[in-house]
């Protein structure tokens, strides 16, 4: 029986054994094949839980090929890893995540941002009917910086020293989030054409950047210095997401770095996109992706990481 609340995650995932088959059943729903060569029946090593393939004759554990590749962390805390951060609204902190499974910060740290690797969105499905668009900037105010920190950041379409996050929301779907260079028609229109099918309603505050979508979509804009709603007319909906993201944001992880801010956005949007399963369908739908991705600590600790 699975899980349905973290106490009984954490007890279901004491055992090595139970962590081992859950994942290799995720990973293999076939039978179990070598990551390098793709043969099948290896033979399995039961004092070290690994597998040794018949065909190229290497060893292999379940961890190969996915984000915990390398990771001495044992499974079961990886698991309420996964459960404790697809499951918190707001987030949760790797100091939270330190103390509730006794990694250092570091540590934790790590794991979550792999994690957050895993819950990048792969599905490539355009948004579709009632649509808002918005932008958000995201950042602390210049004149709370330090002189050489301010020199250091970008100056976009917005406030100085902050990121432009630019957000598609489909009214009771989800949520598609990408970091953008300014709010110019250039930057905005391909975001809408790649993310949105073509003649659905998309709905917008008046930034002028919008003007001549009506071209190819139904087109309807906002005067926020005249009124919030007009009917369908709104974008309360993604306003709403904001507040939400911000919340996290601010209040959980309190310093965010510009270059990691779009794997807090994959996180957030995994979550809000989600939102209608229960925690366990969270839960499995992360572990069902963490195959195939994998992100190093030099990577994650360089500003040139996209």
């Amino acid at each position: 029986m699975q899980p349905a609340t973290l106490i009984q995650a954490i007890r279901h995932f004491s055992n090595p054994d139970t962590c081992l088959r859950f994942v290799a059943d995720l990973r293999w729903p076939n039978g179990i094949a070598c990551p390098r060569c793709h043969a099948t029946e290896p033979r399995f090593i039961k004092t070290r839980r690994i597998w040794e393939c018949k065909g190229c004759q290497k060893q292999f554990s379940v961890k190969l090929g996915t984000i915990f590749e390398d990771s001495p962390i044992g499974l079961d805390k990886w698991l309420c890893a996964i459960w404790l951060i697809v499951n918190a609204k707001n987030g949760v902190s790797s100091y939270e995540i330190h103390r509730s499974l006794g990694v250092t910060q570091k540590t934790a740290w790590f794991m979550m941002h792999r994690i957050r690797l895993a819950l990048q969105r792969k599905s490539l499905d355009k948004l579709k009917g009632e649509v808002e668009a918005d932008e958000t900037f995201i950042g602390g105010k210049a004149r709370f910086m330090h002189a050489d920190k301010r020199k250091k950041n970008i100056v976009g379409g917005g406030p100085i020293g902050k990121a432009i996050v630019m957000g598609l929301l489909e009214r009771h779907g989800k949520v598609h989030l990408q970091v953008i260079k300014d709010t110019t028609r250039e930057t905005l229109h391909p975001m809408v054409r790649k993310n949105i099918e073509h003649g659905s309603q998309v709905f917008t505050d008046q930034w002028r950047a919008y003007e001549q979508l009506g071209a190819e979509y139904w087109h309807r804009v906002i005067n926020h210095a005249e009124s919030y709603v007009n009917g369908r007319i709104h974008t309360n909906s993604i306003e709403n997401f904001w507040s939400l993201l911000k919340r996290g944001l601010t209040g959980t992880y309190i310093s965010v770095e510009p270059f990691h801010l779009f794997r807090y956005l994959d996180e957030q949007s995994f979550r809000f996109n989600a939102r209608k399963g229960t925690d366990l369908d969270r839960f499995m739908a992360a572990v069902a992706t963490v195959g195939g991705r994998r992100v190093t600590y030099h990577q994650l600790t360089s500003q040139t990481t996209h």
